[in-house]
């Protein structure tokens, strides 16, 4: 592909906004610049995989960073916090529980988000299910050679 010199200039302010987006984490200015840029960034196949890569990475940052301080939280919020459609937060939040990515659920019936905080492994629960396994296996040597007395 041939491009003339007008075209890299315009190529390389595409990226330069896309850059700049994702330096401020503002998916308002990164959709700008798809919006400007929608030609430049939308030709290259490779640019597009990236780009759209770019936006879905920055929109699941945000909406971690956005429902991070709370327990419960409504999508429509969410939404009005991000500047979304709440269709689109909606998908989004429950591809992300999906994935493993956010621990939580969704509320349709209220429109909320229930987030769960992360738990460590209990410990001791972990050396009882050991203790258990150890004594069943005394159990068993134990009657194998009742057995092999009879």
């Amino acid at each position: 592909m041939k491009y003339s010199v007008g075209e890299n200039a315009s190529s390389l302010d595409a990226m330069r906004a896309i850059a700049k987006s994702n330096q401020a984490r503002s998916l308002a200015e990164f959709e700008e610049a798809l919006k400007t840029y929608q030609k430049e960034l939308g030709d290259d196949i490779i640019i597009q995989s990236h780009v759209n890569d770019m936006y879905d990475d920055m929109l699941q940052n945000n909406l971690c960073r956005i429902v991070e301080p709370y327990e419960v939280v409504e999508i429509e919020h969410i939404a009005k916090l991000i500047d979304l459609p709440v269709g689109l937060v909606e998908t989004k939040l429950s591809q992300m529980i999906l994935d493993k990515k956010m621990l939580g659920i969704l509320d349709q019936g209220a429109g909320c988000l229930e987030v769960f905080t992360d738990t460590a492994d209990d410990k001791a629960y972990s050396d009882a299910l050991q203790t258990i396994h150890h004594t069943s296996q005394v159990v068993e040597a134990l009657f194998e050679k009742a057995k092999k007395l009879y």
